[in-house]
């Protein structure tokens, strides 16, 4: 039995159940393993739950690269807005996206540290590749002259925190009215007029 396929199963109980509510056991019975059997590749449950968190952190990162570099194709208000919008439908069908942003905000007390410091490093890395996507747009005229890369992303970046709590915290509807204020404001003190 490989670990990844532990770390699948754990990932959906961890997502729906919580740290407190998944269970080690339920996790081996549902690979078709005996509970002993995870020991041969995680030291316990921390272990296991910080493999995943790892993991879930990864996948992430990955599409946050894979959304946020440098388009010339494509107009950047495009850009900027579709990630948004990609993120909250990302969060609405990826589990490991569920997990990843249930458990930055809400990580088990005892894991608090090491949770804290993977979110950090991941919320690091989603602003330099938004920065690197600004620094290009201001060299294309894009980004208003006044307005700096850091602030344009730590804009952005804030834009996102009130997307992310509302996709914990509301419903849709909360979701598109903050998103679309947020936006509206965000994108008229960037462009260039």
């Amino acid at each position: 039995m490989t670990a990844q396929k532990i770390m699948n199963v754990a990932l959906r109980h961890f997502a729906r159940n919580g740290y407190e509510g998944a269970s080690l056991a339920d996790i081996a019975a549902e690979v078709g393993i005996k509970k002993p059997s995870i020991y041969n590749h995680f030291k316990g449950k921390d272990d296991l739950f910080m493999a995943v968190y790892q993991d879930a952190a990864k996948r992430e990162l990955h599409f946050v690269e894979g959304y946020l570099r440098p388009e010339h194709n494509v107009r950047l208000e495009q850009q900027l807005f579709g990630f948004l919008s990609g993120y909250k439908e990302r969060y609405e069908k990826e589990e490991s996206t569920k997990f990843f942003l249930r458990m930055s905000f809400f990580p088990p007390v005892h894991l608090r540290q090491q949770s804290i410091q993977l979110s950090l490093f991941y919320i690091d890395q989603m602003a330099d590749q938004a920065k690197v996507l600004f620094q290009s747009a201001k060299e294309d005229g894009l980004v208003h002259a006044d307005v700096t890369l850091e602030q344009a992303t730590g804009a952005y970046m804030a834009v996102l925190d009130s997307i992310f709590v509302e996709m914990l915290y509301g419903d849709n509807d909360h979701l598109m009215k903050r998103l679309e204020a947020a936006w509206h404001v965000f994108w008229r003190g960037i462009r260039t007029i």
